[in-house]
């Protein structure tokens, strides 16, 4: 595996675009690992001090993730290096897709990411720069549709994204219009522990597990594990966080994700960030979850999580360990051989699969047939890993060596 990780890891990326904004501060990359199947994909990301080393990371990681989602394309990846609460970001995003539109009408797709909202930013602004969808290109450079086909296909794909959760199944309340972009990313990385529980023997419920950020992909996460009967024990996020060693009941974690201030954590009971950051580790916990930025969590953190009882991470942020490798890293490697840890390819695939599904011919377009394919692709990557070693080890490792096997 090591010996393929670094061929792909050296492979230079086949375009790198590059611009720089004439009204601000703002610089962006495109960074295009490959055209694999004639097309590439990955979302758009805004960050003060992003730059292209983390785009060109995120690119290669989103072309291992088209293994495990679909389709089989190359990965890309758009970051703008601004501050996301600037009051000029609209304009800093009109200005990028219009400067990045040509690549987005041949062959490239693009969707929300950090700090950038799909269907509030990214398909407005898109459309307004004459693309019919950010996933326009990878229709046109991949799938070859005719005119007809691909009208309805991106219909069909415009539709699905947005589409407004009905079924409370899915849905923490279906009068405040949750919509299946909010929620897909969060239900996979839940779907994956309780896959991999089904797998690798032992049971979901009862299990105690730890959050770590409350966004959209967190505290989705957290509610699809508390509604399985999991025991969220804490959660921390960019402010603070909660702590309840007995686990915060369903209607608790439900309020929880209701009372979201955008994209943070909001409770009356908040514990500072420092306080909550010298506690949290050592809680006992079989499940951690983290869904904050990528390369924050350390060797001592994860040593404290694993002499505590940690059985199982689900990676809902992309490379969550602090290593300055693009993928494995010394960090990941040794939880790796420690735990059993679900790479982010696998568990966060949700979106991308979503993707993928809708750019099929004809599918359903009910919340159940959405949801149960994102779940069904993360168990059979799974199912994959554990065909090949039945360990709880390594399996980040197996998987790796999987997905090189079909890029290098």
């Amino acid at each position: 595996m090591k010996e393929l990780l670094k061929k792909y890891e050296d492979k230079a990326p086949e375009i790198v675009f590059n611009w720089r904004d004439s009204e601000t501060e703002a610089e962006g990359w495109t960074v295009i690992n490959s055209l694999r199947g004639g097309a590439a994909g990955g979302g758009t990301r805004m960050r003060k001090g992003l730059d292209m080393n983390e785009v060109l990371s995120l690119a290669k990681t989103m072309e291992v993730k088209f293994t495990v989602s679909g389709p089989e394309i190359g990965g890309a990846k758009s970051g703008i290096n601004f501050d996301p609460s600037d009051p000029r970001k609209k304009g800093v995003l009109e200005r990028w897709y219009k400067a990045v539109s040509p690549l987005l009408k041949s062959y490239y797709g693009t969707g929300g990411d950090l700090n950038v909202d799909e269907i509030h930013e990214v398909i407005p602004i898109t459309e307004d720069c004459g693309v019919w969808h950010p996933q326009e290109g990878v229709f046109n450079g991949h799938f070859q549709p005719s005119e007809a086909d691909k009208i309805n296909r991106i219909g069909q794909l415009r539709q699905g994204v947005i589409k407004v959760l009905e079924n409370t199944m899915f849905s923490p309340d279906v009068a405040s219009k949750y919509t299946v972009a909010d929620m897909i990313t969060g239900y996979g990385v839940a779907e994956a522990v309780r896959h991999y529980y089904d797998l690798y023997g032992g049971h979901i419920k009862g299990k105690r597990a730890v959050v770590q950020g409350f966004g959209n992909v967190g505290s989705a996460a957290a509610y699809y594990l508390s509604e399985m009967g999991v025991k969220i024990v804490g959660i921390i996020d960019h402010a603070g966080g909660l702590i309840n060693e007995e686990g915060f009941s369903f209607e608790q974690i439900k309020e929880l994700y209701l009372s979201k201030k955008g994209n943070k954590l909001f409770s009356k009971e908040l514990i500072p960030f420092e306080e909550l950051n010298e506690k949290i580790w050592a809680l006992q916990t079989e499940v951690f979850v983290p869904c904050a930025a990528s390369r924050l969590i350390t060797k001592d953190q994860i040593t404290q999580m694993i002499n505590s009882g940690l059985e199982v991470i689900s990676c809902g942020a992309n490379v969550p360990f602090a290593d300055k490798e693009i993928f494995f890293g010394s960090i990941m490697e040794y939880t790796d051989a420690k735990v059993s840890l679900i790479p982010d390819f696998i568990s966060n695939c949700g979106m991308a699969r979503v993707f993928a599904y809708f750019m099929e011919r004809r599918v359903q377009m009910t919340d159940e047939a959405i949801f149960k394919d994102t779940s069904q692709t993360i168990k059979n990557a799974l199912e994959k890993i554990h065909n090949k070693d039945y360990s709880k080890t390594n399996i980040s490792k197996t998987a790796f060596e999987i997905a090189f096997k079909q890029l290098v």
